[in-house]
C-alpha cells in the first residue's frame, strides 16, 4: 500500500504545478494583450494627432458695476491639439464666497474650438446685490468680499469622448455704497436781483471700504422745493475709504424765485434743501457711476464766522438780503412805487459797495 501511494502523491503535485503555470501563462498573456492594445492606441493617437485639450483662466474683468449689480466676464483660454474641431458641449459655473453660493448657471452649446488652435471663451456672469444681501445678512453695503469662481468645461473629443476640464480662480469684489452728500454752506460771490452767484460748499463722505477717485459730478439742487439750478463739475480728487472730502461748486440762481424762503434765510432760520445727482469715480475694481442724494437738509445763506469773516461782513449780507427781499415784495406790488424804487437804489448801493470792497 505504501509503495502504491507514492506515485499518486507525485501526480497530484505535478498537476497542481501545471495548473499554476498554466494560470500564470494565461494572466501573462492577458497582460500582454492589454499592453499591446494600449501601445497600439498610443501609436494610433500619435499617428492621427489626437490629444486632450487644456484650459486656463487668463483673466477676470468687471466691465460694469453699480449699486444694483456687477457684470463679470471670465476669460478662459482653451487649446485644442487635435486635427479636428471640438465642440464645447456645456459650461457650468459657480461663484461662491466663504463656501456660500452667490450665483451659478449653465451655458449650453458654448461654441467650437478650431483644430490645432486656441480660443478665449468669455463666460458672462451677473451678481445681483439685492439677491446677495437678502440671502446673507452679514454682507453689508460698502464691504469687499472674497470670491471663488469654479468653471467646468465639458468638451467632446474623438477617441476620448466627453471630458470635463475643471477650473478655479479666486479674487475680491465690492458691494458698493453711494456716497453721502451735504450742503455745508453757501458763500456769496455776487448779488443781484436777477442773478446771484454763489459757491456751494459740498461735503462728500465715502462709506466704502475702498478708495474713490472722483472724476466729475453732476447735480441739481432745490431750496424750499424750488430748483435753483444745477452744475456739472469736472474735478479730480481722492476720497479715501471711509473718508470725507469737500468740494466747492459755483452756481447761479435768481433770489426772486425763492419767495418766502429768502425771508426765512434772512432771519437765520435756514431753509430746507435737496440735492440729487451722480458722481463718476475710479475704484480698484473699475469705473463706477454712483448716485448722490440728500433730502431734508437745512442750510443758511450767510457767511460762517468759521471762515474768519467778521461781524461787519455778516451784517452787510443780511442787510443786502433784506433789501433783496424787500425788492421782491415791492415787485409784486406795483402800486407802491416809491418803496420799490428805494429798495432798488439800496440794492444797487449795497451791491456796488460790497463787491468793490470784497472782490
Amino acid at each position: 500500500m505504501a509503495s502504491s501511494d507514492k506515485p499518486e502523491v507525485v501526480e497530484r503535485d505535478v498537476s497542481e504545478k501545471e495548473k499554476k503555470e498554466e494560470g500564470e501563462d494565461k494572466g501573462g498573456f492577458i497582460d500582454k494583450v492589454k499592453d499591446f492594445i494600449h501601445n497600439i492606441g498610443d501609436k494610433i493617437e500619435e499617428a492621427i494627432g489626437f490629444g486632450k485639450p487644456t484650459a486656463d483662466v487668463t483673466g477676470i474683468h468687471i466691465p460694469s458695476i453699480n449699486l444694483n449689480k456687477a457684470d463679470i466676464v471670465v476669460d478662459v483660454l482653451v487649446s485644442n491639439p487635435n486635427p479636428v474641431p471640438i465642440p464645447l458641449v456645456d459650461i457650468n459655473y459657480l461663484i461662491e464666497s466663504d463656501g456660500r453660493k452667490l450665483v451659478s448657471g449653465l451655458i449650453p452649446d458654448a461654441g467650437t474650438i478650431h483644430a490645432h488652435g486656441s480660443e478665449t471663451v468669455k463666460i458672462p456672469v451677473t451678481l445681483v446685490y439685492d439677491d446677495i444681501k437678502s440671502t446673507y445678512d452679514d454682507i453689508k453695503p460698502g464691504s469687499i468680499i472674497p470670491y471663488r469662481i469654479k468653471v467646468d468645461l465639458i468638451v467632446d473629443v474623438p477617441i476620448f469622448g466627453r471630458l470635463t476640464l475643471p477650473l478655479e480662480k479666486m479674487g475680491e469684489i465690492p458691494i458698493p455704497y453711494k456716497p453721502d452728500v451735504d450742503l455745508e454752506k453757501i458763500h456769496f460771490e455776487r448779488f443781484s436781483f436777477e442773478e446771484t452767484v454763489a459757491i456751494l460748499h459740498l461735503k462728500l463722505e465715502n462709506k466704502n471700504d475702498f478708495d474713490l477717485g472722483l472724476n466729475d459730478l453732476d447735480f441739481e439742487i432745490w431750496l424750499s422745493d424750488v430748483s435753483i439750478g444745477g452744475a456739472d463739475v469736472t474735478q479730480s480728487t481722492k476720497i479715501a475709504k471711509n473718508g470725507i472730502t469737500y468740494i466747492d461748486v459755483p452756481i447761479t440762481f435768481r433770489p426772486k424765485d425763492l419767495g418766502s424762503a429768502l425771508w426765512d434765510m434772512i432771519r437765520g432760520r435756514g431753509t430746507g434743501y435737496s440735492i440729487k445727482g451722480n458722481v463718476n469715480v475710479d475704484t480698484p475694481f473699475g469705473a463706477m457711476k454712483l448716485p448722490i442724494s440728500k433730502e431734508g437738509g437745512t442750510t443758511q445763506l450767510k457767511k460762517n464766522k468759521e471762515d474768519g469773516d467778521d461781524d461787519e461782513d455778516d451784517e452787510v449780507i443780511i442787510l443786502l438780503l433784506l433789501t433783496l427781499f424787500l425788492f421782491i415784495q415791492m415787485h409784486t406790488r406795483p402800486t407802491v412805487r416809491r418803496t420799490k424804487a428805494a429798495a432798488l437804489c439800496l440794492l444797487d448801493v449795497f451791491s456796488i459797495n460790497y463787491i468793490g470792497n470784497h472782490s
